[in-house]
């Protein structure tokens, strides 16, 4: 909703709703990988632990990519 200067009434964008879900999507993703890893560990799997960890790893990446842009996002309103 906008109000008649254009101005939003949101409490924040559609944008930046976005980048917080998918954020806290990949942390949640992040997290659960720490219990794969244990789990193939457990299993005495070392190609599913790199696996694993070479998930994560990608995902902590993302994440981070994903933070860049969300603070953007909310000093500028849009990239």
């Amino acid at each position: 909703m906008t109000t008649g200067n254009g101005q939003s009434q949101e409490p924040i964008s559609n944008l930046e709703y976005d980048f917080v879900t998918v954020l806290h999507n990949k942390a949640e993703a992040v997290k659960a990988y720490d219990t794969y890893i244990k789990d193939a560990q457990e299993a005495n799997s070392q190609p599913c632990v790199e696996l694993f960890q070479k998930l994560r790893q990608s995902d902590v990446e993302q994440a981070q990519e994903i933070r860049r842009h969300l603070q953007e996002v909310m000093q500028q309103g849009k990239m």
